[in-house]
């Protein structure tokens, strides 16, 4: 699935998760608010999955901060065509 992080209007990174699923960065990001954008149509298209013209979810933006960059934010997302959970796991 192709994924985008942001900060404010700045692009930090964009790319697609990985065969295991997973969305890797490396580097400590900054104090700060973020958007994490995920193209969930374009990916369950791509995996030959019927959906309508319209699809219920297009592109699913999740915002989230980060308070203290010394720490290890996992921030699992899950989702169908038709929801998606997100939550912040192993803190």
């Amino acid at each position: 699935m192709r994924v985008e992080l942001l900060r404010g209007k700045d692009l930090v990174v964009s790319s697609a998760t990985s065969t295991k699923g997973l969305f890797e960065i490396d580097e400590r990001m900054p104090v700060g608010a973020y958007d994490a954008v995920f193209h969930v149509a374009e990916w369950y298209r791509a995996q030959r999955v019927s959906l309508p013209a319209v699809p219920f979810l297009d592109v699913v933006t999740y915002r989230f901060g980060i308070s203290d960059p010394e720490q290890h934010y996992h921030l699992p997302f899950k989702c169908t065509p038709w929801g998606y959970s997100c939550f912040r796991g192993g803190a």
